[in-house]
């Protein structure tokens, strides 16, 4: 009987779920609006109901074997997803063991950042390797750190936030509470900021694609918004290489769709920052997940591993 892994991905909007199989196969994928429920235990419930019902149709053949969970704040020790700033649910939520007594099977869960690194581990890019650094560009940055073939997660599972670095003590307000921290200003979000700022307007219309658009048009502020956002990306990564000597770093997310956009100037960055003994021994690759089943297929994984 083949074993299936439910892959779950907790976002600040919607949850997105699906079946996956060991070779990284969705056989279901589906989602639903996380912000529709105001109690954590509606929501296990409503995506348990679904996993059930489309599961019958893989009953002949295929077991569930484990949920994998990737949400923001998990905490992969505990199974608890903790302060989350863009969920509705306060506090610390046990959200594994209530999927694990929901769907009456093992669940595993970490944040979600890490599930996606996991996900280039087993499906993706970083098949064979070791060490790498994956790093996620979208609304904010996150990041999952893999030494020796293993996720890093510190004492408390909260390791590995390169996105809440500090480059600017002065910098910009991040939703952390700090200021200058690295996602506020190499994500899609810090970005719309540059770009803003640059052409002295902040209409709200302005987002990552319709900067992407004005690059493809060779629009000037659009290309330095970019570079600018890769020469402190290219920095920030050249500094995380000092603590782990990887073998790659991924770049996944909407805004590492853009291409040579953000890789060009971040690589220059980089290699202009690297120590010494570092340099051209480290790619910096675009990840090889889908980006639009990265997040279950990450999830997944945390089962199979």
């Amino acid at each position: 009987m083949k074993k299936l892994a439910a892959g779950i991905d907790i976002g600040g909007t919607n949850t997105v779920f699906g079946l996956v199989d060991s070779s990284g196969n969705i056989l279901y994928k589906d989602a639903i609006p996380t912000t529709k429920f105001l109690l954590p235990e509606d929501l296990v419930k409503a995506v348990a109901s679904h996993i059930q019902k489309d599961s019958l149709l893989f009953i002949d053949k295929f077991e569930l074997l484990g949920v994998g969970i990737g949400a923001p704040n998990g905490n992969f020790f505990n199974g608890t997803v903790e302060f989350a700033p863009n969920l509705k649910w306060k506090g610390i939520v046990p959200l594994a063991k209530l999927f694990s007594d929901q769907l009456n099977c093992k669940a595993v869960l970490t944040n979600d950042a890490k599930a996606a690194a996991m996900g280039e581990m087993i499906f993706g890019g970083a098949q064979g390797m070791k060490d790498f650094i994956f790093i996620t560009l979208g609304t904010g940055l996150g990041s999952g750190i893999v030494v020796n073939g293993q996720l890093v997660y510190g004492h408390d599972s909260f390791a590995g936030e390169i996105g809440h670095v500090i480059m600017f003590s002065d910098g910009r307000a991040c939703g952390c509470g700090r200021n200058g921290c690295l996602e506020t200003y190499c994500s899609a979000t810090g970005l719309i900021k540059t770009y803003q700022q640059l052409i002295k307007n902040d209409a709200q219309t302005i987002d990552s694609k319709y900067i992407y658009d004005q690059a493809q048009i060779g629009d000037k502020y659009a290309l330095e918004a970019f570079n600018f956002s890769g020469d402190i990306l290219g920095l920030a990564l050249a500094n995380s290489v000092a603590y782990t000597s990887p073998e790659a770093i991924f770049l996944f997310g909407g805004l590492a769709l853009a291409g040579d956009y953000i890789f060009k100037p971040t690589i220059e960055s980089f290699e202009k920052n690297l120590l010494r003994i570092y340099k051209n021994k480290i790619k910096i690759l675009p990840s090889q997940l889908p980006s639009n089943n990265g997040a279950v297929l990450g999830a997944a994984s945390l089962v199979f591993f």
